[in-house]
């Protein structure tokens, strides 16, 4: 009994032993910069001599952070696959325990383990456990937390910089780490570790479709431009789908439909095929899938319509998905004005040809308000209110920082939020009701279409929409006018008001707006 006893303050960190699979940086794709400045931390280790002759100090520590299953934990195994010394590896909620002084103490224990094997590396996994912002809670239980992480901001600053010891960390949650953590001397390096590119996305399918046996239609171009927004976890997970599928249809290779089926898988979730749908409601769901496919057909800004469809998947009895031409990083208030239009146009098509909306367009409503409040209150898109941000205040740190927050603007200004929020949804209502109105001959077509087969993709629906013409703002009141089908726009090198054709790239301080999970519209019909 002593001795567990005398153990409940070790370490529960695991080390990484050579009998392990090992992940080398071969293994990471679509995050070239995050293993370009890992890789130097393995040089560090590898040959620190070279650096100190310089006069430079090895770094103690390096902070990734991104978005969930961008490959934060999969980069620090690469490094243990690749540093050849020993890798700790441990969880954030591993430190904490309902005893007072276990967690500080397991964090001794760990920094001792390490420095008596020096050089070496600690991997701390979901940081955010035990680094998040002192002062954010109440309680004992908080108490011990902020004991835990004030031993460790002591070992990472604390221990000799002769050491060898280099610290990596992972969250995706770095806006609520405490500054003290942050700062050069603990954490030197931050790495983002985001949504991988065009190019990223291509290189991890060959990553994880390595191996399997890949039909000769298989264009892996074709289906990152199909994916943008997802992650490497997403696409790792869709590989896998597909193959599950070409297994359960008795297959000898996967088959570029099957990695389309498994895209809707993930997007949507799987057919209901036994899910029993009256011709009343199915005929409703045709009409408000071509609502949202006709509007987003005809607005300039939109993305264009990738696939339609009225087979139920999940929770939704069928949806629309757009797809952008290349990756954005963000979007223009015109391209946001299309999104509400196309987002109302299911419940529009409703109210225009049964003249009683149902409630089928639930989700599309909760993510029009949402964007709209977004464009209003953190984006400064209303002439009206200027650009101003009143989204996010300030928390307050003794109630917890994710719970206690302070109204920083009157309620005078919040009614002028929500009018402003109403004037934008009935605008993008009011057009998608135009569209729909004027071109109602397509809107039929449409619904008849997909009672017939269900499902169309790219080319059927420009099949179907031959004779739609597209729509342009007006200056002034904001009001639309019909333009010619095939307008003339610059050339691809002809320079536009001084600035690249290619447009301004992303900076820091641009956040990246949507990703192709949030392009789904009709969930709920």
């Amino acid at each position: 009994g002593g001795s567990r006893v005398m153990q409940f303050g070790k370490s529960r960190a695991k080390q990484v032993t050579k009998d392990q699979p090992k992940v080398s940086f071969k293994d990471v794709a679509g995050a070239d910069e995050a293993v370009e400045e890992l890789d130097e931390i393995r040089e560090f280790l590898a040959s620190p001599g070279k650096f100190r002759a310089l006069g430079a100090k090895i770094p103690r520590g390096v902070l990734l952070f991104g978005p969930p299953g961008t490959g934060k934990t999969l980069l620090a195994r690469a490094v243990a696959g690749e540093a050849n010394v020993p890798f700790f590896t441990i969880s954030g909620s591993d430190f904490v325990e309902m005893f007072v002084g276990v967690g500080a103490s397991r964090v001794r224990d760990l920094f001792v383990q390490a420095k008596e094997t020096a050089p070496a590396i600690v991997f701390i996994d979901e940081i955010d456990a035990v680094g998040r912002h002192r002062g954010a809670g109440l309680g004992g239980g908080h108490d011990e937390r902020e004991q835990t992480l004030n031993q460790l901001l002591v070992e990472l600053d604390g221990f000799d910089p002769q050491s060898g010891v280099i610290v990596i960390a992972a969250t995706n949650r770095p806006d609520i780490l405490d500054p003290a953590l942050l700062r050069p001397g603990r954490f030197d390096r931050q790495i983002v570790v985001d949504r991988p590119d065009i190019l990223g996305r291509e290189a991890i399918l060959r990553v994880h479709s390595k191996g399997k046996p890949l039909a000769e239609d298989m264009d892996l171009n074709a289906l990152a431009r199909q994916t943008p927004g997802f992650t490497g976890a997403d696409l790792a997970n869709l590989i896998n789908e597909a193959a599950l599928l070409t297994a359960r249809r008795n297959g000898d290779e996967i088959t570029m439909a099957d990695l389309d089926e498994s895209i809707d898988r993930v997007i949507a979730g799987p057919e209901r095929k036994s899910k029993v749908i009256s011709e009343k409601e199915r005929r409703i769901t045709a009409y408000h899938e071509a609502g949202h496919a006709l509007v987003g057909y005809a607005l300039p800004n939109s993305d264009p319509v990738h696939k339609i469809t009225i087979i139920p998947r999940g929770r939704s009895g069928g949806f629309t998905l757009s797809l952008p031409l290349e990756d954005k990083s963000y979007q223009l208030r015109a391209e946001l004005i299309d999104r509400l239009a196309m987002s109302l146009g299911g419940r529009t098509a409703e109210e225009v040809v049964f003249g009683d909306p149902s409630s089928g367009a639930t989700n599309d409503i909760e993510k029009a308000t949402t964007l709209a409040r977004q464009m209003i209150t953190e984006w400064g898109m209303s002439d009206k209110l200027g650009p101003i941000r009143y989204a996010g205040p300030e928390r307050q740190v003794f109630l917890g920082r994710d719970y206690g927050s302070d109204q920083t603007f009157s309620n005078h200004v919040a009614e002028a939020i929500d009018e402003e929020i109403r004037q934008l949804m009935t605008q993008a209502h009011d057009e998608a009701r135009t569209i729909i109105e004027r071109h109602r001959n397509a809107l039929d077509r449409m619904a008849e279409k997909l009672l017939d087969v269900e499902t169309l993709n790219a080319k059927g629906i420009r099949e179907v929409f031959h004779d739609v013409p597209k729509w342009e703002h007006v200056e002034g009141n904001g009001a639309r006018v019909q333009y010619p089908a095939n307008p003339t726009f610059p050339s691809a090198t002809e320079p536009t008001n001084g600035q690249d054709p290619q447009g301004v790239r992303a900076t820091e301080g641009v956040d990246a707006l949507s990703s192709s999970m949030d392009d789904v519209v009709g969930e709920d019909a």
